[in-house]
């Protein structure tokens, strides 16, 4: 990773202490090393920085493609450690870039969802994390993200939000699991569930009733 990676790192942490009330639960369920598969709520643009320097590990971020499509932003993104993929369809590109990810040993992250939550709330996730997990037969890392949402405006700053990371415990989907869209969609409903857990009621969404319960 380039300098600026671990430079900007570091900003992010000391803008956090600064500027939030920021807290992780749960540090001890990282593993310090081997692929992994961090998978998380998503709720504000700054989340992919948040969850960056929660998680001890060198991170490489599933992005949505169409933040590669200016050039700037894309050089920095690209630098920061993400690769682009295009959300609600097949990309086998982004899953062959994901594949190497882990084959090096690396931590990849993603947000299910695909994007920002409305309302704060977990929706309907799409299978790509279960595709992946399944494929790479690789451990996955729930994390739940709350507070982030309240960074809008400028009287945020002001208040200090509480910005809460709770990392969860590792887990692997079955072995030997079929590619199917409905086994795909049975896997996904489970990794979104071990999120839903780490959250409070009220940002759970539709993974928060009782039949939705992680078996």
């Amino acid at each position: 990773m380039p300098w600026f990676y671990y430079v900007g790192r570091v900003i992010i942490r000391i803008l956090l202490r600064l500027l939030t009330t920021w807290q992780v639960k749960g540090k001890e369920n990282i593993p310090s090393w081997g692929p992994l598969l961090v998978v998380s709520n998503h709720l504000h643009a700054y989340d992919p920085a948040v969850l960056g320097v929660s998680v001890n590990r060198v991170m490489i971020f599933m992005a949505k493609e169409e933040l590669f499509r200016s050039r700037l932003r894309a050089y920095f993104i690209s630098n920061f450690g993400s690769f682009p993929v295009h959300r609600g369809k097949l990309d086998r590109k982004a899953l062959r870039q994901a594949k190497q990810v882990l084959a090096d040993g690396l931590a990849l992250a993603m947000f299910a969802e695909g994007t920002r939550s409305v309302g704060a709330q977990l929706q309907p996730a799409f299978s790509g994390a279960a595709l992946i997990a399944i494929r790479n037969s690789v451990p996955i890392l729930p994390v739940g993200i709350t507070g982030s949402e309240k960074i809008r405006g400028w009287s945020w700053i002001l208040r200090r939000p509480r910005v809460t990371v709770n990392i969860g415990r590792p887990f692997y989907l079955p072995a030997g699991s079929r590619l199917t869209k409905g086994e795909l969609a049975k896997h996904t409903d489970f990794i979104m569930r071990h999120i839903a857990e780490l959250l409070p009621p009220e940002y759970r969404g539709v993974y928060g009733g009782e039949g939705n319960q992680k078996a």
